[in-house]
């Protein structure tokens, strides 16, 4: 496994979902340190590594986000099956009968997804899809002392069980929480790209918390940065799978990065829109566009944040999101390292007010 993709296995491997993101927190600071001057974190634990090109030039923030989906437990019945609170969008389809892990302050608990078997449900009931609440979580416990003895607690975090691994001999990485680790990533990778390189602005590379509850991280880390130009680094949806035939867009894994032209959150910044994309022209990278439709991203915070700041966000064409495994091209994951860097390159002050004041 090459350095890269450890490095990927590393972050989805830890857990972390919305307000508990502490242990991966720690795992994004170690792989800060080495590629930045100075970390900087928020009161929420959102987390940014700084390097200087020149010292009064405008500041340049990229950022992934910690949180991965995942689980609250909220009730113990009496006969020690836990209730449990989605935090993040969870679609009930891939939810039953999953492995999870609830983590306790003793350790992991390994816990199955249930609901009333389909047998004994009516014709039209096994019709539907089952909603969250009907579900719960079977650790093997026959009374809530049971689980009380296990260490489980109400408010405890709930992962999915599965661990990273790669398809196609490497070209793809298959992980629970490629949304978003690797946005995280490709801020580290771009620090270490940088780290001996000569660029005309002050960069802050690093993570945001509980993006995806309401993009609650978002706006705090930007109040802590002050950026003048804002990156949201996240994944998008891919459509290269069946029953998508004939969809108006067309973003496939491994043609390239994606970059969003609306959101629910936000319109990006027309001129900082087109320079990404000339850029990418230039270098000859197949940059693919997306409209999203069912979804928000940090940027929806950025791009309001202190006076307004001109915001993009750029990400990668992924299979399977908001699931126990998603699947991400590594070759769309490099060229969105290539054309950040190039084009952070080109942010010096002229450009920046420019972007600003158009």
């Amino acid at each position: 496994m090459d350095e890269t993709t450890k490095m990927i296995k590393d972050l989805c491997d830890t857990d972390g979902i919305p307000g508990f993101e502490r242990e991966v927190r720690i795992k994004m600071r170690e792989l800060l340190e080495p590629v930045s001057e100075e970390i900087l974190t928020d009161r929420l634990g959102g987390i940014v590594g700084k390097k200087t090109g020149v010292a009064d030039g405008p500041k340049i923030l990229f950022a992934g986000h910690l949180d991965e989906i995942g689980w609250m437990v909220t009730y113990v019945t009496p006969k020690g099956f836990l209730r449990f609170q989605p935090l993040g969008g969870w679609w009930p389809h891939v939810v039953l009968a999953q492995r999870v892990k609830i983590k306790t302050r003793t350790g992991d608990v390994l816990g199955i997804v249930g609901s009333k078997a389909p047998h004994a449900l009516p014709a039209k009931d096994r019709e539907r899809v089952l909603e969250i609440k009907e579900m719960f979580i079977d650790v093997g416990a026959t009374s809530r002392e049971e689980v009380e003895e296990m260490g489980i607690r109400l408010g405890d975090m709930i992962v999915p069980q599965s661990e990273f691994t790669t398809m196609r001999n490497g070209d793809l990485w298959v992980g629970k929480a490629l949304d978003n680790r690797a946005g995280c990533g490709l801020a580290v990778e771009v620090l270490k790209r940088l780290q001996n390189e000569a660029h005309p602005n002050i960069l802050y590379g690093g993570a945001t918390v509980q993006e995806e509850i309401q993009l609650r991280g978002a706006g705090v880390l930007a109040n802590l940065v002050q950026p003048d130009i804002a990156f949201a680094l996240d994944v998008g949806v891919a459509y290269d799978t069946p029953g998508f035939e004939g969809y108006q867009q067309t973003c496939n894994l491994g043609e390239g990065p994606l970059s969003f032209i609306y959101d629910t959150s936000m319109i990006p910044n027309v001129p900082l829109r087109d320079l990404m994309h000339d850029t990418a022209k230039e270098m000859g990278i197949n940059l693919q566009v997306d409209a999203l439709t069912g979804g928000g991203q940090d940027g929806g915070k950025f791009h309001i944040s202190n006076n307004g700041v001109p915001t993009i966000s750029l990400g990668f064409a992924t299979r399977y999101i908001h699931s126990h495994t998603a699947i991400l091209s590594k070759k769309d994951w490099e060229q969105a390292a290539d054309l950040l860097v190039a084009v952070i390159k080109k942010l010096d002050r002229k450009t920046v007010d420019a972007i600003q004041n158009w």
